[in-house]
């Protein structure tokens, strides 16, 4: 497989497309009588007849039944049509009633081995937003357990990153011989004490590209850093580390996953290598699809290309497109903003990068073929974003290019006629609707226009759905679905579960053969533990797969239980949801 496929053929290989073509006249119930044969002349490999088929096809919405021959879907319809194709060699699936979907598709993923580190508790259970002195009281009493020269390393959120003491001199006054980083949850800003500045090389350092330094009067970093400059401290940190956390990351999430009916996720390489992506692909955890999509560090004045001419050995793998964080995000005040923070006068954020530089990146992903892939999240951002689109190249260019923008919260109405005519795609995580300090980040009024997600979809503009933390599906769906923030922006269950399989599937090029269940389109679907577009709202997180399937084979069977899923400890970007629907 080559390193970036180009837009023309979508990411498909042309064998994908000559299979597809079998049934390129049997968009109906059932399959044609040569195609139902399957691979040996004895039926399909399987039929699943008496369920609640949720297709995602518009034309044909709801069905009973499925038969699955090789890697392909080859009937969809009632279960007297799917049943009359079977052969002696079928197997024969009884869904009893189960909802089947599209296999989930994590737009936005990161997985790969933690930042290690220092962690702790509080009375109300596990926090994001500790105060700083729990914070040096949990440093102490690591320090004296850590080996020698390890990393201390904890998530903190405003009440450390927005404290002016809380910098390197406070840290030392606790921890003198560790390297220690309190790192901001949203996984933008930290805050190092000396050794950990002086391990990194920060404390002679210019700043990198796109990162940078707080400094002092007297031009003396204070330990805060941002941007790319912490970026390259945590992929550094978890290479350190070896293979063995980064394999085992992997591995778990492939069971996660397959339970979860995740069937395709689209991983950003941020804290791994092409190198430690090699050796998971050798070890064979992952039986699931994965694109790995490039993301490249920085360095003074340049920009790395550790990515460039690496080819996946997997062939559910695939490695294209090209992300750049353009901004941070409201809830440390780095998302860049039209106007100021409604929480701190005169203050709008920042931009990692200038408008010249974003043109370039724009222009090497033409180049390239890429797919620019651009986590943006303030409205100002974003605008300066579009705005260079149209000077780098014409509309009907980008159109075909499908520019991705990762979370967009600040994606306001009035930008949209923009987006729209730019074929810009949204990829949200519902889960960043419930941010807690949202609305106090971005006063009344324009917190009720942010965070669209009817107002896309009513005007055009391609939606898909990733997780970006925790990975349960079912989550995002019950957040997109009742929305806590701007309840007019609530979509139904069906409109969140089409972001989360069609949407995610064409913000990778991927539509023709993923996200719908089809005649034609690849065997990717979950069976799941409950009817998730009846059951109770507050329910929804508690369903799980009960038989998932990738290009008609299985990762997953347990249709003679319902296995539970408690909440990761990484749950942590819901603190909302965690108070108002956990009770419940």
């Amino acid at each position: 497989m080559v390193l970036r496929a180009s837009f023309s053929n979508s990411l498909r290989s042309s064998h994908l497309r000559r299979k597809a073509s079998v049934c390129a006249g049997c968009l109906v119930a059932v399959c044609g009588a040569a195609a139902c044969e399957g691979k040996s002349g004895g039926g399909p490999d399987f039929i699943f007849t008496g369920g609640r088929v949720f297709t995602g096809d518009s034309t044909n919405a709801w069905a009973q039944a499925i038969a699955v021959a090789g890697d392909r879907i080859i009937a969809v319809g009632s279960d007297s049509a799917v049943t009359a194709v079977a052969g002696a060699r079928t197997q024969r699936i009884a869904l009893a009633g189960r909802v089947v979907v599209p296999g989930f598709n994590d737009a936005h993923a990161h997985i790969g081995a933690p930042v290690a580190g220092v962690s702790f508790r509080t009375s109300a259970g596990p926090t994001p937003d500790p105060a700083i002195g729990a914070v040096l009281i949990a440093l102490k009493g690591a320090a004296k357990k850590a080996a020698r020269n390890a990393w201390l390393v904890t998530d903190v959120g405003e009440h450390v990153l927005g404290d002016p003491k809380a910098r390197r001199a406070l840290l030392d006054s606790v921890v003198s011989n560790h390297p220690v980083m309190l790192r901001g949850y949203t996984g933008h800003g930290a805050i190092l004490n000396t050794i950990g500045l002086h391990v990194t090389g920060l404390d002679t350092a210019a700043d990198v590209e796109g990162g940078w330094q707080e400094r002092d009067a007297a031009h003396q970093p204070t330990g805060r850093v941002d941007g790319y400059a912490l970026y390259n401290i945590e992929r550094n940190i978890v290479m350190a580390r070896g293979t063995g956390p980064t394999l085992a990351a992997f591995r778990a999430y492939d069971l996660l996953a397959a339970s979860l009916g995740i069937t395709s996720t689209q991983i950003m390489a941020m804290n791994f290598s092409p190198t430690l992506l090699a050796y998971v692909e050798r070890m064979g955890v992952v039986r699931s699809r994965q694109r790995i999509i490039p993301f490249e560090m920085t360095g003074v004045g340049h920009r790395e290309s550790l990515w460039v001419g690496v080819r996946p050995t997997n062939m559910l793998t695939t490695i294209s497109g090209a992300e750049w964080i353009l901004d941070g995000t409201p809830i440390e005040r780095l998302a860049f903003l039209r106007a100021p923070y409604a929480d701190r006068a005169g203050w709008r954020g920042r931009l990692n990068f200038s408008a010249d530089t974003i043109a370039a990146l724009l222009r090497e992903a033409l180049a390239h073929n890429q797919q620019p892939i651009f986590h943006a999240v303030g409205d100002s951002t974003i605008a300066i974003l579009f705005s260079v689109m149209h000077t780098v190249a014409a509309d009907t260019t980008w159109q075909r290019v499908r520019v991705r923008l990762e979370h967009a919260d600040g994606l306001m109405p009035d930008l949209f006629a923009d987006a729209k005519a730019l074929g810009v795609v949204v990829v949200q995580n519902p889960t960043h609707i419930d941010v807690i300090d949202l609305a106090k980040r971005w006063d009344a009024e324009r917190t009720a226009r942010s965070e669209q997600l009817r107002g896309l979809l009513n005007a055009g503009i391609p939606l898909a759905f990733g997780s970006d933390g925790e990975p349960n599906p079912f989550v995002n769906i019950m957040l997109a679905s009742s929305h806590l923030l701007n309840g007019n922006q609530a979509i139904s269950r069906e409109q969140a579960v089409k972001a989360y399989t069609y949407g995610s599937a064409y913000a990778e090029y991927a539509e023709h053969d993923l996200g719908m269940i089809k005649v034609g389109m690849l065997a990717d679907l979950a069976v799941l533990s409950q009817d998730i577009f009846t059951v109770p709202l507050n329910t929804l997180p508690t369903t799980t797969s009960v038989f998932t399937m990738v290009g008609g084979r299985v990762t997953l069977e347990a249709l003679k239980r319902q296995p539970s899923l408690k909440l990761s400890r990484h749950f942590w970007r819901t603190p909302n949801f965690i108070r108002r629907f956990s009770r419940n």
